[in-house]
Protein backbone atom coordinates (compact mmCIF):
# COMPACT_ATOMS: atom_id res chain seq x y z
CA UNK A 1 0.00 0.00 0.00
CA UNK A 2 1.59 3.04 -0.76
CA UNK A 3 1.80 6.14 1.64
CA UNK A 4 -0.86 8.83 1.27
CA UNK A 5 -0.02 12.59 1.50
CA UNK A 6 -2.62 15.15 1.54
CA UNK A 7 -2.25 18.62 1.25
CA UNK A 8 -5.17 20.71 2.99
CA UNK A 9 -4.92 23.73 0.69
CA UNK A 10 -3.61 24.97 -2.80
CA UNK A 11 -2.63 28.36 -2.27
CA UNK A 12 0.70 29.48 -2.55
CA UNK A 13 2.36 27.00 0.39
CA UNK A 14 -0.19 23.86 -0.57
CA UNK A 15 0.46 23.80 -4.21
CA UNK A 16 4.42 24.64 -3.58
CA UNK A 17 4.34 21.66 -1.14
CA UNK A 18 2.48 19.33 -2.93
CA UNK A 19 4.68 19.80 -6.61
CA UNK A 20 8.00 19.74 -5.24
CA UNK A 21 6.98 16.20 -2.98
CA UNK A 22 6.05 14.74 -6.41
CA UNK A 23 9.17 16.38 -7.83
CA UNK A 24 10.85 14.47 -4.96
CA UNK A 25 9.51 11.52 -4.21
CA UNK A 26 8.52 8.12 -6.12
CA UNK A 27 4.85 7.72 -7.18
CA UNK A 28 6.03 3.84 -6.78
CA UNK A 29 5.66 4.10 -2.96
CA UNK A 30 3.57 7.61 -2.53
CA UNK A 31 0.51 8.88 -3.41
CA UNK A 32 -0.24 12.79 -3.04
CA UNK A 33 -3.32 14.21 -3.15
CA UNK A 34 -4.55 17.99 -2.95
CA UNK A 35 -8.02 19.41 -1.40
CA UNK A 36 -8.99 22.79 -2.32
CA UNK A 37 -12.70 24.35 -2.37
CA UNK A 38 -12.06 26.69 -5.48
CA UNK A 39 -11.56 24.92 -9.04
CA UNK A 40 -8.23 27.86 -9.60
CA UNK A 41 -5.36 28.87 -8.25
CA UNK A 42 -5.98 32.42 -6.27
CA UNK A 43 -2.77 35.10 -6.32
CA UNK A 44 -3.78 36.41 -3.17
CA UNK A 45 -0.81 39.11 -3.11
CA UNK A 46 -2.55 40.20 -6.02
CA UNK A 47 -6.46 40.49 -4.85
CA UNK A 48 -6.14 44.53 -4.00
CA UNK A 49 -5.39 44.46 -7.98
CA UNK A 50 -8.84 42.25 -9.15
CA UNK A 51 -10.46 44.64 -6.53
CA UNK A 52 -9.24 48.26 -8.35
CA UNK A 53 -9.96 46.77 -11.78
CA UNK A 54 -7.07 44.70 -12.96
CA UNK A 55 -7.24 41.29 -14.84
CA UNK A 56 -5.67 38.82 -12.82
CA UNK A 57 -4.59 35.30 -14.07
CA UNK A 58 -5.90 32.32 -12.19
CA UNK A 59 -4.96 29.27 -13.56
CA UNK A 60 -7.49 26.10 -13.27
CA UNK A 61 -5.46 23.87 -10.51
CA UNK A 62 -7.12 20.35 -12.76
CA UNK A 63 -4.31 22.54 -15.15
CA UNK A 64 -1.63 22.94 -12.66
CA UNK A 65 -1.45 19.58 -11.67
CA UNK A 66 -1.66 17.40 -14.92
CA UNK A 67 1.14 15.41 -15.54
CA UNK A 68 2.45 15.93 -12.05
CA UNK A 69 1.11 12.70 -10.44
CA UNK A 70 -0.76 14.73 -7.57
CA UNK A 71 -4.45 14.07 -7.11
CA UNK A 72 -6.68 17.19 -7.07
CA UNK A 73 -9.76 17.04 -5.12
CA UNK A 74 -11.87 19.51 -5.00
CA UNK A 75 -14.03 19.87 -1.94
CA UNK A 76 -14.00 22.42 1.19
CA UNK A 77 -12.40 20.67 4.40
CA UNK A 78 -14.73 21.23 7.58
CA UNK A 79 -12.79 18.75 10.01
CA UNK A 80 -9.10 16.78 10.54
CA UNK A 81 -9.15 13.93 13.38
CA UNK A 82 -5.82 13.56 13.65
CA UNK A 83 -6.35 10.45 15.73
CA UNK A 84 -8.20 8.74 12.78
CA UNK A 85 -6.05 10.07 10.54
CA UNK A 86 -8.83 11.52 8.00
CA UNK A 87 -10.13 14.46 6.72
CA UNK A 88 -13.98 15.30 6.23
CA UNK A 89 -14.90 17.20 3.60
CA UNK A 90 -18.26 18.71 1.88
CA UNK A 91 -18.38 19.27 -1.80
CA UNK A 92 -18.07 22.71 -3.60
CA UNK A 93 -21.76 23.11 -4.75
CA UNK A 94 -21.72 26.40 -2.84
CA UNK A 95 -18.48 27.92 -3.86
CA UNK A 96 -18.06 30.19 -6.82
CA UNK A 97 -16.78 27.58 -9.54
CA UNK A 98 -17.02 24.47 -7.11
CA UNK A 99 -17.99 21.11 -8.48
CA UNK A 100 -20.52 18.68 -6.23
CA UNK A 101 -19.91 15.21 -5.43
CA UNK A 102 -16.46 16.35 -3.20
CA UNK A 103 -17.38 15.36 0.34
CA UNK A 104 -16.85 12.19 2.54
CA UNK A 105 -13.67 11.45 4.57
CA UNK A 106 -9.86 10.99 2.99
CA UNK A 107 -7.83 8.98 5.10
CA UNK A 108 -3.75 9.99 5.55
CA UNK A 109 -0.48 8.93 6.23
CA UNK A 110 1.31 12.37 6.25
CA UNK A 111 -0.96 15.70 6.46
CA UNK A 112 0.18 19.18 5.29
CA UNK A 113 -2.30 21.51 6.67
CA UNK A 114 -1.92 24.28 4.61
CA UNK A 115 -5.39 26.24 4.90
CA UNK A 116 -4.05 29.79 5.04
CA UNK A 117 -6.27 32.41 6.69
CA UNK A 118 -9.19 34.76 5.79
CA UNK A 119 -10.27 38.14 6.16
CA UNK A 120 -11.06 38.57 10.07
CA UNK A 121 -14.38 40.88 10.14
CA UNK A 122 -15.33 39.22 13.46
CA UNK A 123 -16.03 41.30 16.67
CA UNK A 124 -17.31 45.01 15.33
CA UNK A 125 -20.50 45.10 14.93
CA UNK A 126 -21.36 45.93 11.49
CA UNK A 127 -18.75 45.12 9.86
CA UNK A 128 -19.12 41.31 8.38
CA UNK A 129 -22.96 42.23 6.86
CA UNK A 130 -21.36 45.69 5.30
CA UNK A 131 -17.66 45.44 4.80
CA UNK A 132 -15.82 44.00 2.12
CA UNK A 133 -12.25 42.25 2.23
CA UNK A 134 -9.46 41.73 -0.16
CA UNK A 135 -8.31 37.90 1.66
CA UNK A 136 -10.11 35.81 -0.98
CA UNK A 137 -11.14 35.71 -4.49
CA UNK A 138 -15.44 35.77 -3.78
CA UNK A 139 -15.14 39.36 -1.43
CA UNK A 140 -12.58 40.49 -3.76
CA UNK A 141 -14.83 40.12 -6.88
CA UNK A 142 -17.48 41.45 -4.73
CA UNK A 143 -15.84 44.65 -3.95
CA UNK A 144 -14.93 45.36 -7.54
CA UNK A 145 -18.61 45.01 -8.67
CA UNK A 146 -18.95 47.58 -5.58
CA UNK A 147 -16.57 49.59 -7.15
CA UNK A 148 -17.54 49.60 -10.55
CA UNK A 149 -21.41 50.01 -10.00
CA UNK A 150 -19.97 53.63 -8.26
CA UNK A 151 -17.70 54.18 -11.66
CA UNK A 152 -21.48 53.84 -13.47
CA UNK A 153 -23.48 55.99 -11.40
CA UNK A 154 -21.10 59.13 -12.36
CA UNK A 155 -22.12 60.05 -8.68
CA UNK A 156 -18.37 59.52 -7.93
CA UNK A 157 -18.36 57.82 -3.96
CA UNK A 158 -16.53 57.23 -1.25
CA UNK A 159 -14.41 54.09 -0.61
CA UNK A 160 -12.87 53.95 2.91
CA UNK A 161 -10.15 51.57 4.05
CA UNK A 162 -9.85 50.52 7.58
CA UNK A 163 -6.15 49.06 8.59
CA UNK A 164 -2.96 50.87 7.54
CA UNK A 165 -1.29 47.10 7.54
CA UNK A 166 0.68 46.17 4.18
CA UNK A 167 -2.79 44.56 2.77
CA UNK A 168 -4.75 48.50 4.04
CA UNK A 169 -2.06 50.42 2.24
CA UNK A 170 -1.79 48.21 -0.98
CA UNK A 171 -5.47 48.22 -1.68
CA UNK A 172 -6.28 52.11 -0.89
CA UNK A 173 -3.15 53.17 -3.46
CA UNK A 174 -4.30 50.90 -5.87
CA UNK A 175 -8.11 51.87 -5.73
CA UNK A 176 -7.03 55.29 -5.74
CA UNK A 177 -4.75 55.31 -8.85
CA UNK A 178 -7.28 52.50 -10.40
CA UNK A 179 -10.35 54.76 -10.09
CA UNK A 180 -9.67 58.63 -10.01
CA UNK A 181 -13.15 59.34 -9.84
CA UNK A 182 -13.78 57.94 -6.28
CA UNK A 183 -12.52 59.36 -2.86
CA UNK A 184 -10.35 57.34 -0.87
CA UNK A 185 -9.36 57.41 2.35
CA UNK A 186 -6.98 55.20 4.71
CA UNK A 187 -7.36 54.68 8.68
CA UNK A 188 -5.09 53.86 10.34
CA UNK A 189 -5.19 53.06 14.45
CA UNK A 190 -1.36 54.80 14.97
CA UNK A 191 0.78 56.64 12.95
CA UNK A 192 1.03 55.71 9.14
CA UNK A 193 3.35 53.33 8.36
CA UNK A 194 4.51 52.98 11.58
CA UNK A 195 6.95 49.61 11.17
CA UNK A 196 8.24 51.59 8.27
CA UNK A 197 11.52 53.56 8.70
CA UNK A 198 11.28 57.50 8.69
CA UNK A 199 12.21 57.90 5.50
CA UNK A 200 10.05 54.97 3.97
CA UNK A 201 6.92 56.86 5.98
CA UNK A 202 7.96 60.09 4.25
CA UNK A 203 7.87 58.51 1.09
CA UNK A 204 4.39 56.29 1.47
CA UNK A 205 2.95 59.78 2.81
CA UNK A 206 3.63 61.19 -0.31
CA UNK A 207 2.16 58.44 -2.46
CA UNK A 208 -1.01 59.16 -0.58
CA UNK A 209 -0.73 62.85 -1.07
CA UNK A 210 -0.03 62.46 -4.99
CA UNK A 211 -2.90 60.01 -5.32
CA UNK A 212 -5.37 61.90 -2.69
CA UNK A 213 -5.40 59.43 -0.49
CA UNK A 214 -6.95 60.98 2.58
CA UNK A 215 -5.17 59.60 6.19
CA UNK A 216 -6.79 59.38 9.41
CA UNK A 217 -4.15 58.35 11.78
CA UNK A 218 -4.84 57.82 15.25
CA UNK A 219 -8.49 56.86 14.53
CA UNK A 220 -10.32 53.57 16.09
CA UNK A 221 -13.56 51.67 14.22
CA UNK A 222 -16.09 51.33 16.44
CA UNK A 223 -18.84 49.87 13.78
CA UNK A 224 -19.33 49.71 10.23
CA UNK A 225 -22.93 50.59 8.47
CA UNK A 226 -23.64 50.18 5.05
CA UNK A 227 -23.25 53.90 3.95
CA UNK A 228 -20.68 55.14 6.68
CA UNK A 229 -18.12 54.00 8.84
CA UNK A 230 -18.35 54.89 12.76
CA UNK A 231 -15.52 56.03 14.80
CA UNK A 232 -14.78 55.20 18.33
CA UNK A 233 -14.43 59.57 19.15
CA UNK A 234 -18.08 59.93 17.28
CA UNK A 235 -16.70 60.54 14.17
CA UNK A 236 -19.19 59.48 11.25
CA UNK A 237 -17.18 58.73 7.82
CA UNK A 238 -19.60 58.81 4.32
CA UNK A 239 -18.68 55.31 3.08
CA UNK A 240 -20.32 53.56 -0.05
CA UNK A 241 -17.80 50.63 -0.07
CA UNK A 242 -16.10 49.90 3.29
CA UNK A 243 -12.85 47.58 2.69
CA UNK A 244 -11.77 45.44 5.87
CA UNK A 245 -8.06 45.23 6.16
CA UNK A 246 -7.77 45.71 9.59
CA UNK A 247 -6.69 41.49 10.58
CA UNK A 248 -6.28 38.14 9.36
CA UNK A 249 -8.07 34.65 10.91
CA UNK A 250 -6.80 31.43 10.68
CA UNK A 251 -9.55 28.65 10.67
CA UNK A 252 -10.66 26.58 13.81
CA UNK A 253 -10.96 23.28 11.76
CA UNK A 254 -6.64 22.34 13.56
CA UNK A 255 -8.12 23.60 16.81
CA UNK A 256 -10.86 21.65 16.73
CA UNK A 257 -9.36 18.66 15.49
CA UNK A 258 -7.24 18.75 19.29
CA UNK A 259 -4.15 20.00 16.98
CA UNK A 260 -1.62 21.79 19.62
CA UNK A 261 -2.20 25.68 18.32
CA UNK A 262 -1.83 29.20 20.24
CA UNK A 263 -4.57 31.72 21.04
CA UNK A 264 -4.69 32.59 17.30
CA UNK A 265 -5.38 29.03 15.98
CA UNK A 266 -2.18 28.75 14.10
CA UNK A 267 -0.72 25.03 14.67
CA UNK A 268 2.78 24.97 16.53
CA UNK A 269 5.08 23.04 15.43
CA UNK A 270 9.26 22.51 16.03
CA UNK A 271 11.68 23.51 13.81
CA UNK A 272 10.85 21.28 10.80
CA UNK A 273 7.27 22.48 10.68
CA UNK A 274 6.03 19.28 12.36
CA UNK A 275 2.66 19.12 14.40
CA UNK A 276 4.20 19.37 18.41
CA UNK A 277 0.81 16.83 19.36
CA UNK A 278 0.54 15.01 16.39
CA UNK A 279 3.85 14.01 14.70
CA UNK A 280 2.54 12.86 11.07
CA UNK A 281 0.83 16.27 10.59
CA UNK A 282 3.44 19.52 9.03
CA UNK A 283 1.92 23.08 8.64
CA UNK A 284 2.79 25.55 6.62
CA UNK A 285 1.94 29.14 5.34
CA UNK A 286 -0.53 31.20 7.72
CA UNK A 287 -1.69 28.24 9.08
CA UNK A 288 1.55 27.77 11.20
CA UNK A 289 3.28 29.20 14.12
CA UNK A 290 7.11 28.81 12.91
CA UNK A 291 9.59 30.48 15.38
CA UNK A 292 12.43 31.95 12.35
CA UNK A 293 16.31 32.06 13.01
CA UNK A 294 15.46 35.65 14.68
CA UNK A 295 13.81 33.69 17.39
CA UNK A 296 10.54 35.44 16.90
CA UNK A 297 7.53 33.55 15.02
CA UNK A 298 7.34 34.30 11.18
CA UNK A 299 4.23 36.78 10.08
CA UNK A 300 2.00 35.58 7.71
CA UNK A 301 3.19 36.23 3.96
CA UNK A 302 4.05 34.60 0.96
CA UNK A 303 8.07 35.11 1.85
CA UNK A 304 6.50 33.23 5.35
CA UNK A 305 4.55 30.61 3.42
CA UNK A 306 8.11 29.83 1.20
CA UNK A 307 10.54 29.20 4.23
CA UNK A 308 8.05 26.49 6.17
CA UNK A 309 7.37 24.71 2.79
CA UNK A 310 10.51 24.17 1.99
CA UNK A 311 11.35 23.04 5.81
CA UNK A 312 8.15 21.28 5.30
CA UNK A 313 9.36 19.64 2.07
CA UNK A 314 12.79 18.44 3.31
CA UNK A 315 11.41 17.23 6.32
CA UNK A 316 8.62 15.00 4.65
CA UNK A 317 11.47 13.76 2.46
CA UNK A 318 13.70 13.23 4.96
CA UNK A 319 12.06 11.22 7.28
CA UNK A 320 10.38 8.96 4.50
CA UNK A 321 13.32 8.38 2.91
CA UNK A 322 15.99 8.04 5.51
CA UNK A 323 17.75 11.18 4.54
CA UNK A 324 19.33 14.00 6.45
CA UNK A 325 16.76 16.72 7.33
CA UNK A 326 18.56 20.21 6.89
CA UNK A 327 17.38 23.28 8.89
CA UNK A 328 16.33 25.70 5.66
CA UNK A 329 16.50 29.48 6.37
CA UNK A 330 13.44 30.58 8.50
CA UNK A 331 13.70 34.54 7.86
CA UNK A 332 12.39 37.87 7.72
CA UNK A 333 14.21 40.40 5.96
CA UNK A 334 12.22 43.10 4.23
CA UNK A 335 8.55 44.55 3.82
CA UNK A 336 7.95 44.85 -0.28
CA UNK A 337 4.74 46.85 -0.49
CA UNK A 338 3.00 48.57 -3.97
CA UNK A 339 1.66 51.86 -4.11
CA UNK A 340 -0.48 51.33 -7.22
CA UNK A 341 1.29 50.22 -10.48
CA UNK A 342 4.39 52.91 -10.55
CA UNK A 343 5.16 53.05 -6.87
CA UNK A 344 6.50 50.81 -4.54
CA UNK A 345 8.47 50.50 -1.05
CA UNK A 346 10.80 48.17 -0.40
CA UNK A 347 11.79 48.17 3.72
CA UNK A 348 14.75 46.10 4.73
CA UNK A 349 14.15 44.79 8.50
CA UNK A 350 17.01 43.83 11.08
CA UNK A 351 17.16 40.66 12.98
CA UNK A 352 14.88 41.78 15.40
CA UNK A 353 12.20 42.78 12.94
CA UNK A 354 12.58 46.20 13.03
CA UNK A 355 12.71 48.76 10.06
CA UNK A 356 16.29 49.61 9.39
CA UNK A 357 16.86 52.79 8.29
CA UNK A 358 17.49 52.35 4.70
CA UNK A 359 14.72 52.10 2.26
CA UNK A 360 14.03 52.01 -1.26
CA UNK A 361 11.03 53.82 -2.85
CA UNK A 362 9.66 54.90 -6.68
CA UNK A 363 9.67 52.80 -9.53
CA UNK A 364 12.76 49.84 -8.80
CA UNK A 365 10.26 48.56 -6.13
CA UNK A 366 7.54 48.48 -7.79
CA UNK A 367 8.77 46.40 -10.81
CA UNK A 368 10.72 44.13 -8.38
CA UNK A 369 7.90 43.11 -6.87
CA UNK A 370 5.33 43.05 -10.11
CA UNK A 371 8.38 40.28 -10.73
CA UNK A 372 8.32 38.52 -8.26
CA UNK A 373 4.62 38.29 -8.12
CA UNK A 374 5.07 36.84 -11.81
CA UNK A 375 7.67 34.46 -10.92
CA UNK A 376 5.35 33.42 -7.69
CA UNK A 377 2.84 32.80 -10.75
CA UNK A 378 5.30 30.69 -12.90
CA UNK A 379 6.21 28.23 -10.12
CA UNK A 380 2.76 27.73 -8.94
CA UNK A 381 1.73 27.08 -12.59
CA UNK A 382 4.43 24.50 -13.08
CA UNK A 383 5.17 22.75 -9.55
CA UNK A 384 6.86 19.72 -11.03
CA UNK A 385 9.55 21.97 -12.98
CA UNK A 386 12.75 20.16 -13.48
CA UNK A 387 11.49 16.64 -12.64
CA UNK A 388 14.25 14.49 -12.06
CA UNK A 389 13.95 11.42 -14.00
CA UNK A 390 14.73 9.22 -10.77
CA UNK A 391 13.04 10.49 -7.70
CA UNK A 392 13.20 9.08 -3.73
CA UNK A 393 12.46 5.66 -2.77
CA UNK A 394 11.11 5.24 0.75
CA UNK A 395 13.22 4.14 3.33
CA UNK A 396 11.04 0.87 4.20
CA UNK A 397 8.29 -1.35 2.52
CA UNK A 398 5.13 0.83 0.05
CA UNK A 399 3.00 -1.21 3.19
CA UNK A 400 4.88 0.69 6.27
CA UNK A 401 2.89 2.12 9.03
CA UNK A 402 2.95 5.93 9.54
CA UNK A 403 4.24 5.09 12.67
CA UNK A 404 7.11 3.70 11.15
CA UNK A 405 7.81 6.03 8.29
CA UNK A 406 8.13 9.15 10.80
CA UNK A 407 9.26 7.40 13.82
Amino acid sequence: MKHRIVVLGAGYAGAYVAGNLARRLSPKDTEITVVNAAPDFVQRMRLHQLAAGRDIEAPRLAEVFAGTEVRLRLARVTAVDPERQVVAMADTGGVPGGVPGGGGELGYDTLVYALGSRGNVEGLPGAAEHAFDVAARPSALRLRERLDSLDRSGRGGNVVVVGDGLTGIEAATEIAESRPGLSVALIARGELGARLSAGARDHLRRACDRLGVTVLEHTSVGAVEATRVLCADGTALASDATVWTAGFAISPIAAAGGLAVTGTGQIVVDRTMRSVSHPNVYAVGDSVHAIGDNGRPLPMSCASAGYTGRQAIEAIVGRLTGRTIPNTKLVYTYNHISLGRRDGILQLVDGEGRAKPKYQGGWQPSRVKAGILRMALWATSHPTYGLPKRRHRLAAAPEMTAAKALA
